[in-house]
C-alpha cells in the first residue's frame, strides 16, 4: 500500500501501464484504487489500523491493482486533485463528518465518473457521502429528462429540482424519493418537479446482529467466488425502503430474522461510469476483517476499474 506522500511523488512518472511481476510485455494497465476513510476513533474497536487501512491492506495482496489510503485528516481532506486524476475506483467509508468534504470536491468526483475517468464504492453509512448523495442526484436528473423528454412540437419541459434538507429519516409512511410531479399549464408547457433522492431509509438497528445475504445475480462479476448465500455474523441493520434512484443492476440482497432486508448490492451506470453500493459494515463490526465481504470489494474493483475507457 503506497503512502499518500509517495503516491503523489511518482505520479508525473507513472506511466499508462505497469508491468507486474511475472507478467510478459502484454502486461494489462494497473487499476488504480484509493480507499478513502473518515478514520472515526471508535473504528479502533474492530480495527487496529483503522478500517480503510484495513481495506486497502486486503487490496494491495491482489494481483494488477496499486492501492492507496487517504484520510479526512489530510490536507484537502486527502482528495487532492492530482490523486483522483490519477484514481479508477474510489472506495468511501464516511460516517458523521460528511458535510466536512466540500460540496464542489464532490461535484468534482460525480463529473469524474460520468466522464468514465473514475467509478465509485460506497460502503455502508457512506450513503450520505457527499460524493454518493451527489452522484444520486445527478443520475436522479438524468432519469427525469428520460422520463419526460421535450416534446417534438412546443416547448422543451421545464425541471424543478428540490433538494434534500438533509438529516432527517424518513417515516414509513413518507413519499418514496426519487419522486416527480408532471404539471402541463394551458399553453402546454410541462413542469415536472423532482425531489432529489434522500438516500436513507426508515429503520436501522445498530445492534449486531447477523444478516443473510443471498446472491440475486450469480453470474455478475461482482459474483465471482461468491457463495450464492452467506453470513455476516456482526452487523448494523438497515431496513428498505432505500430512498435511491432506481439501481440498474441488485446483485446482492440482505435480510434479518426480524423480518428486515435491504439492497445490499446495487449497481448505477451514471454517464460513462458506474457507482456501486455495499450495505454490510459499522464502524465497531469487522465486517471488513471478513473473507467474502473483501472478496467483494476485490471484484468490485476488478470488474470496475476494467469497465473504465482506456487511453488509446
Amino acid at each position: 500500500m503506497l503512502s499518500r506522500r509517495d503516491l503523489l511523488c511518482s505520479l508525473a512518472a507513472l506511466p499508462t501501464t505497469a508491468m507486474l511481476p511475472g507478467m510478459g510485455a502484454a502486461a494489462e494497465p494497473l487499476i488504480r484504487v484509493l480507499v478513502w476513510d473518515e478514520q472515526q476513533p471508535a473504528q479502533k474497536q474492530a480495527y487496529e489500523n483503522f478500517l480503510g487501512n484495513a481495506i486497502a491492506t486486503h487490496l494491495e495482496k491482489q494481483p494488477g491493482l496499486r492501492v492507496i489510503s487517504a484520510n479526512l485528516q489530510q490536507p484537502e481532506q486527502g482528495l487532492p486533485r492530482d490523486l483522483l486524476d490519477n484514481t479508477d475506483v474510489l472506495i468511501w467509508w464516511g460516517h458523521v463528518r460528511h458535510q466536512e468534504i466540500p460540496l464542489e470536491k464532490a461535484q468534482a468526483i460525480v463529473e469524474r465518473i460520468e466522464a468514465g475517468q473514475l467509478s465509485l464504492v460506497a460502503l455502508h453509512s457512506a450513503h450520505w457521502a457527499r460524493p454518493f448523495v451527489e452522484a444520486m442526484n445527478a443520475r436522479t436528473r438524468a432519469d427525469a429528462r428520460r422520463r419526460f423528454p421535450d416534446p417534438p412540437n412546443g416547448p422543451p419541459v421545464k425541471f424543478e429540482y428540490i433538494p434534500y434538507a438533509g438529516g432527517f429519516v424518513p417515516t414509513r409512511e413518507s413519499l418514496l424519493t426519487p419522486a416527480y410531479y408532471a404539471m402541463r399549464s394551458f399553453n402546454g408547457q410541462l413542469t415536472v418537479r423532482v425531489d432529489l433522492p434522500n438516500c436513507v431509509f426508515p429503520a436501522y438497528r445498530g445492534d449486531g446482529q447477523p444478516s443473510q445475504t443471498r446472491v440475486l445475480l450469480p453470474e455478475h462479476p461482482l459474483a465471482k467466488n461468491i457463495p450464492r448465500e452467506f453470513t455476516i455474523p456482526q452487523t448494523e441493520m438497515y431496513d428498505e425502503p432505500f430512498h435511491v434512484p432506481e439501481p440498474d443492476e441488485v446483485v446482492f440482497e440482505e435480510t434479518w430474522k426480524a423480518g428486515e432486508r435491504f439492497r445490499s448490492g446495487c449497481v448505477w451506470k451514471l454517464g460513462a461510469g458506474r457507482v456501486f453500493y455495499y450495505r454490510p459494515g459499522h464502524e465497531t463490526y469487522p465486517v471488513y476483517r471478513q473473507e467474502i465481504p473483501l472478496q467483494i470489494l476485490t471484484n468490485a474493483v476488478n470488474w470496475l476499474g476494467s469497465q473504465l475507457p482506456r487511453p488509446q
